[in-house]
C-alpha cells in the first residue's frame, strides 16, 4: 500500500493555492471536469515531486465544486472526524512569519521551537513541525494561542 493524497474541498482555489505556496507546496497537475462541474488541483512539496505532470509521492488534492450559474460557492464546514495535515519545515519561525506577513493567523505559535498550527482559508488545520528543534525565540515564545486549531 502507498499513500497518495489527502483531498480537501475549497471555496476559493486561488486563495488556497496561495496559502499552500507560503508553506512551499506547488501545483503538480490540474484536471477540469466540465460534465461534473469540478476542478481538481494537486499540490506537493519539491521533495515529493516527480517528473512534470506525474503524480507526486505525497499530494494535497484541492477539490473545487463549481457554483451553479449566479450562485455563490458552497461553504464547507469541518467535521471533527478530520484532524489536520502535517508538514516538516526547515525553519518554523520563518515559515510562520511568512504566513503572518500574508495576513493569516498562526493559531498555535511555535513557542517551543518545534510545533505550530495554522489554517487554510477554508479552515483546514495545518500542523508545522520543525526539522529538529530550534531554541525558543521571541516574539513566538510569548505569543498566546488564537482560536482553535
Amino acid at each position: 500500500m502507498k499513500y497518495l493524497h489527502t483531498m480537501i474541498r475549497v471555496a476559493d482555489p486561488d486563495a488556497t493555492i496561495a496559502f499552500f505556496r507560503l508553506l512551499g507546496l506547488e501545483e503538480v497537475r490540474r484536471m477540469e471536469n466540465e460534465a461534473g462541474r469540478f476542478t481538481l488541483i494537486f499540490l506537493a512539496t519539491p521533495d515529493d515531486m516527480n517528473a512534470p505532470g506525474e503524480r507526486a509521492n505525497a499530494e494535497v488534492e484541492l477539490t473545487y465544486n463549481w457554483p451553479a450559474d449566479g450562485k455563490e460557492p458552497e461553504v464547507y464546514t469541518g467535521g471533527r472526524n478530520f484532524g489536520h495535515l502535517a508538514y516538516r519545515v526547515d525553519d518554523i519561525y520563518a515559515t510562520c512569519q511568512r504566513i503572518m506577513d500574508a495576513g493569516h493567523i498562526v493559531h498555535r505559535p511555535p513557542r517551543d521551537g518545534h510545533m505550530a498550527f495554522v489554517k487554510t482559508p477554508d479552515g483546514i488545520s495545518i500542523e508545522l513541525l520543525q526539522d529538529g528543534t530550534l531554541p525558543p525565540q521571541e516574539p513566538w515564545a510569548s505569543m498566546p494561542n488564537t482560536g482553535s486549531w
